[in-house]
């Protein structure tokens, strides 16, 4: 790519020291007491372990700084690390499903040591063998499915050591725009940065952007080629080409693709963002500060971009061009889910005066986004409610839930739906939307009664009865995050 010297002198990292033979346990990292046997030592020793591998990165991280062209030469002796894959192991999920290799995490532990020492030599002498992807398919909101992968065990440990290893140096290069799947960002605030740019800058015009299946059509050859920008390691490249080219193992088959990364893989999310940092964020901050004649702001989460402009006709040109340039990596935008719209502080009086009624809203990270005008003063601010599809998804699949656990005890139900109620509120408590949690709350409730009921021949359950579980396991939700102005002010 243009714009991206390569450095005459390759660095090499420091190898962090091994610290094999004693065997962590769960106990520690799960912030549970210790099982009778189980020393403190152990705990010590796996939480000296993360500050091993943290030192070793933390040279990478000073060097990818320091020089931005530099490409990197000796990077996989921190992958093969027992330190680096043994706190990938434990930060997996303990009941995910199996892949193909049937193993589980909790089989794993019980000769971790003797497992990550094998595994270890395997990778440092090239033996490592990545193994097919296990495909399952999953509802989506409109219906369709989505189809996800389902990782081997020692795959995943590789891949998030990997993963650990290299965001070091891609950290560094990641635009601040650039939200999706990376350490310390969450949706909310990717969520608090759009909301902040709408109300800060001259925002007229929002183009709301979806890449047609963008996982299933990455290109290996580029990816590997952006890769190849910073990482010199020909080791590193070698074990990423083994996970694109292992295949997908589907209904009894399996076949091998050209193109895409498998979504549930944990290296995923990483290289999808390494391949739209070349193919987008770096052209799209060019063009705004090359072309854009007026305010432009720009939040990206994954492959869902939203792009703000103070004219329409930069937003026209900006979509027209941005078509153009993906189609040279084998991207296309979404023709029904990308669209241009008038969203900002004149949107209501043009959409009035046009005739409209209301203007145009748009979707992003689970909410729906709203032209509003504060009681107040009337002055323009941005209103995010639950995305009803969103919303009508999760009530079903709580439904759904509720008639397999119709005859568990009423505690053991009603724990399980203030979990669920919990992180709803949590994600979804944002100013302004008290009243769709109020609402979920109460089709919750709804379906549980109608649960209960149905657990006999006649009604047995009264809604003085119902109203007392209530109060119990379901207390009214409140919202949980401050207002984007006061927390993005606070952060960034």
């Amino acid at each position: 790519m243009n714009g991206h010297r390569k450095s005459d002198k390759p660095i090499r990292a420091t190898k962090s020291p091994n610290k094999a033979g004693v065997k962590p346990v769960a106990e520690g990292m799960e912030q549970r007491g210790l099982a009778k046997g189980n020393s403190a030592k152990q705990n010590m020793d796996r939480t000296q372990s993360r500050k091993n591998m943290q030192s070793a990165l933390e040279r990478v991280r000073q060097a990818a700084q320091k020089d931005k062209c530099l490409r990197f030469t000796s990077l996989l002796h921190h992958v093969y690390n027992l330190d680096t894959l043994r706190c990938s192991f434990w930060s997996l999920k303990k009941d995910a499903a199996p892949g193909v290799d049937g193993q589980t995490w909790r089989h794993y532990e019980e000769n971790l040591e003797e497992y990550l020492l094998d595994l270890s030599g395997r990778l440092a002498r090239g033996g490592y063998r990545a193994k097919p992807v296990r495909r399952v398919f999953i509802p989506k909101e409109d219906g369709k499915q989505r189809p996800l992968g389902v990782t081997a065990l020692e795959d995943k440990i590789v891949q998030r050591a990997v993963v650990e290893v290299l965001n070091a140096i891609y950290e560094i290069d990641f635009l601040g725009f650039s939200y999706g799947y990376r350490p310390g960002k969450s949706q909310h605030d990717c969520l608090d940065a759009l909301y902040v740019g709408q109300l800060t800058r001259k925002i007229n015009y929002l183009l709301d952007c979806d890449i047609r299946g963008f996982f299933d059509t990455i290109s290996h050859v580029w990816l590997v080629r952006f890769l190849e920008h910073r990482i010199a390691d020909k080791r590193i490249i070698r074990l990423i080409k083994k996970w694109l080219n292992a295949g997908v193992f589907e209904d009894g088959l399996l076949r091998y693709t050209k193109e895409g990364t498998p979504q549930g893989g944990s290296a995923s999310p990483f290289l999808a963002n390494v391949y739209l940092h070349y193919a987008f964020d770096l052209w799209a901050h060019a063009w705004r500060r090359s072309k854009a004649q007026g305010d432009m702001i720009m939040v990206r989460w994954a492959d869902d971009i939203v792009v703000g402009f103070q004219s329409k006709r930069e937003a026209d040109a900006f979509r027209k061009e941005l078509e153009q340039r993906l189609a040279k990596f084998s991207l296309e935008l979404h023709p029904e889910k990308t669209k241009v719209i008038e969203f900002g502080p004149y949107a209501i009086d043009n959409a009035k005066k046009k005739g409209k009624g209301k203007p145009a809203t748009f979707d992003f990270l689970g909410f729906t986004h709203i032209c509003a005008k504060k009681r107040g003063n009337g002055m323009f601010t941005v209103k995010r409610k639950t995305k009803k599809k969103r919303m009508r998804a999760k009530l079903k699949q709580i439904k759904f839930e509720l008639r397999k656990r119709m005859h568990d005890p009423v505690p053991e139900v009603g724990k399980w739906l203030k979990s669920v109620v919990d992180g709803h509120c949590h994600y979804y408590g944002v100013p302004m939307n008290l009243s769709s949690l109020y609402s979920f709350r109460f089709q919750v409730i709804r379906h549980w009664h109608w649960t209960l009921n149905r657990r006999s021949q006649k009604p047995s359950v009264s809604w003085e009865r119902m109203r007392r579980y209530i109060d119990h396991w379901l207390p009214p939700p409140r919202i949980h995050h401050p207002y984007p102005l006061h927390r993005f002010g606070v952060i960034t």
